[in-house]
């Protein structure tokens, strides 16, 4: 059964982290902002997916793209449909993906379809949620309330010569995420501020496809709950640890955290962050071990299933630095990096999984990356391609910053 899924600001992203999981015959873009995933809808646990804004159900595909006959169509079917709702006041919102319709045109179509549902139920009432851009963010769907029973909120994807409609099922957390980044209890912005849906992107990249042992388990656990550690049975290894974003992270995903750092604060700080997390989400089972220590040097016992962290990203600029502070934060970040994966892959298991988010330097139409990165099978690596981003470099990062976050996605030979 298909899903659709519509991709986050940096649609590549996305896309990567569900190849990553469900394999790239599975996982296929549509349009740019899009993605169809054929896999049992179970299997999607979309609180772990960091990279996908919604979660939509497939109703039809279309065989043209022309805006006029989408709405034909739409006006011919959405009555019946909403004869099928529960009674009370309706909820409804439109959101197009790469068409060239105005928001007007959009909006306009919205009216008729109002109109459309109100002529063949005049008791039914109807609101437009209005479209400040061609499509709905995920505030809009949530505060709206677009995926209750009275809800709906219809999708509109130009894939080639077609258009994929579907209905939004379940948006991402917005509120979740913000209590999880806010409320910790140990915060330094000394150290970097990962955005915990980066952290689920660079966990779920570096998992790899889920066992085949947890699926059916899986599929049990009801909607929105937790998983527990016992079903996926996986050790995540953050080397680089901070203040544990990543390692909250991976505890909720339904893995045991293992982290480390070079400074004993940031073990603390940690430590007073995971265990806030496990109180306030009540996590019983939750296995947590920390370990102050250097990763160029440190060993670490056991060894972990999967590596996932944020490397050293240097000086974190503002602006344009010039050449020669650039070459020695380059050189600081790759010498740092460098011993940390030759550390590693002293270790790591043939075959072990890594996710390393790394600096790369946006300098004017230029981007710098670690020179290590040509180098990585000399250092025991082999790179991890995926199909859907045509070998396209991962990176995270706003358009105004100097500092990118680069996702390697590795594998011990």
């Amino acid at each position: 059964m298909q899903s659709l899924l519509i991709l986050g600001r940096q649609p590549e992203l996305g896309l990567a982290e569900l190849e990553s999981l469900y394999g790239p015959g599975e996982v296929r873009a549509a349009g740019s902002q899009a993605a169809l995933v054929d896999v049992d809808p179970c299997l999607l646990t979309f609180n772990r997916l960091g990279g996908s804004q919604k979660f939509c159900k497939v109703l039809t595909t279309l065989d043209d793209t022309d805006w006029s006959k989408i709405e034909k169509f739409l006006l011919g079917a959405a009555p019946a449909h909403a004869q099928s709702m529960p009674d009370g006041k309706m909820h409804l919102g439109l959101s197009a993906y790469d068409f060239k319709e105005t928001t007007q045109r959009i909006q306009a179509t919205a009216l008729k379809l109002k109109k459309a549902i109100r002529s063949a139920d005049p008791n039914r009432s109807v609101r437009v949620v209005p479209n400040k851009e061609s499509a709905l963010n995920t505030a809009q769907v949530i505060h709206n309330n677009l995926t209750t029973p009275n809800g709906w909120e219809l999708v509109f994807i130009k894939d080639g010569q077609q258009t994929i409609v579907a209905q939004t099922v379940k948006v991402q957390d917005i509120a979740a995420y913000g209590a999880r980044d806010q409320g910790r209890p140990a915060r330094d912005s000394r150290v970097g501020m990962l955005p915990p849906k980066l952290a689920q992107i660079i966990i779920n990249l570096a998992a790899g496809p889920l066992p085949e042992s947890a699926q059916q388990n899986i599929c049990d656990i009801p909607a929105g709950d937790p998983i527990p550690p016992t079903i996926l049975n996986q050790t995540v290894l953050d080397p680089f640890c901070g203040t544990g974003v990543l390692l909250q992270e991976a505890l909720l995903m339904g893995y045991a955290a293992y982290g480390t750092d070079i400074e004993k604060r940031m073990i603390d700080y940690s430590r007073r962050n995971l265990d806030w997390l496990t109180d306030k989400y009540q996590l019983t089972d939750s296995s947590v071990q920390l370990e102050q220590g250097d990763a160029t040097n440190h060993t670490w016992s056991p060894a972990p299933n999967l590596v996932a962290a944020e490397g050293y990203l240097g000086k974190p600029f503002t602006t344009a630095p010039p050449r020669d502070v650039l070459a020695q934060t380059m050189n600081e970040c790759n010498v740092i990096i460098r011993k940390t994966l030759q550390n590693l892959a002293k270790q790591l298991p043939s075959g072990t999984r890594l996710c390393l988010a790394v600096p790369a330097w946006h300098m004017g139409s230029k981007i710098m990356h670690l020179p290590l990165i040509d180098h990585l099978p000399e250092l025991g690596y082999n790179t991890v391609d995926f199909e859907a981003t045509k070998g396209l470099h991962l990176t995270y990062h706003r358009p105004d910053q100097i500092v990118a976050r680069e996702l390697l996605v590795i594998i011990r030979k």
